[in-house]
């Protein structure tokens, strides 16, 4: 099977040699900076890259800053509408985060879209990925143990579950936020500590570290200001984020907005989750 590959961080590099590995022919474009396998063939542009394509792969986003493909391994800037024009109709395109006017062109040209990240099985697995690179954040930036301190994670959603039972089992003082009695019970039952994500109030100054995982504004400027000076404030959720940054920025909040922490922190295992992934979609793709 023929593959391109447009686009993308190192993960999706790694993903590109992890198909050559198992057989496929891989044409890449923008990821010049990738450290590719000789295997690899390098388009000169996107038209030759998706030419016979059975399977387009998009970057995980699709985009990045501005509008443009997120490829920060290419010198250059690429429309997501020029690249979406050079792929066959017909053609299955996998892309991470698929917006929805990307999608409804797409359809448009004829492509068959399918987003990758809305799959349960890479959610999962990319996980326990960014809860492993959240976990080696906090280790740099804070001066003590995780053992003993005290930590909270705000939201109990896939993410949310994996950091809280790691850092459970590192021995940290570990308190969760949620909105559904139902979570705070498992929350409990875990060994951690429950709070309501609504009433965070009078309790932020308790912790060591914050990690947000919501992507809706839960940690905005009241809520920052009740923090210690000395805690680290960490968000893991996609865009927009958890936190007002331009508060952070103005009150002295250590924060840290970790995206794509898989890709940062594990290449290698991201890249391998997104081929999995790929493989299910096709072949789902192909059942009657």
């Amino acid at each position: 099977m023929k593959f391109a590959v447009i686009g993308g961080d190192m993960r999706i590099a790694r993903l590109c040699s992890l198909l050559v590995s198992d057989g496929h022919d891989v044409c890449s474009f923008a990821l010049d900076k990738g450290e590719c396998s000789r295997d690899i063939y390098c388009a000169g542009s996107p038209e030759e890259a998706a030419w016979g394509a059975d399977c387009v792969v998009l970057p995980l986003p699709v985009m990045g800053q501005r509008g443009f493909l997120n490829s920060p391994l290419s010198a250059g800037e690429y429309e997501i509408k020029e690249i979406l024009e050079t792929i066959e109709p017909g053609t299955l395109v996998c892309g991470g985060i698929l917006e929805p006017e990307t999608l409804a062109l797409g359809e448009q040209l004829g492509l068959r879209m399918v987003d990758y990240f809305k799959r349960e099985e890479l959610a999962v697995f990319n996980a326990v990925a960014t809860a492993e690179g959240a976990i080696g954040i906090i280790m740099q930036e804070t001066p003590v143990t995780i053992w003993g301190s005290r930590i909270l994670v705000i939201g109990y959603g896939r993410l949310g579950k994996m950091l809280s039972s790691r850092l459970h089992a590192l021995g940290a003082k570990v308190s969760v936020s949620a909105r559904n009695p139902g979570d705070m019970a498992w929350i409990t039952a875990g060994g951690c500590s429950a709070l309501d994500t609504r009433a965070l109030e009078g309790h932020l100054s308790d912790f060591d570290v914050v990690v947000n995982t919501v992507p809706a504004l839960v940690l905005t400027e009241e809520r920052l200001m009740e923090l210690r000076d000395d805690a680290l404030c960490l968000d893991l959720a996609s865009k927009p984020g958890g936190m007002d940054f331009a508060a952070a920025s103005r009150l002295g909040v250590r924060a840290i907005w970790a995206l794509s922490l898989p890709g940062e922190v594990a290449p290698e295992s991201a890249g391998a989750i997104i081929r999995d992934t790929i493989y299910n979609i096709l072949e789902e793709q192909e059942e009657p």
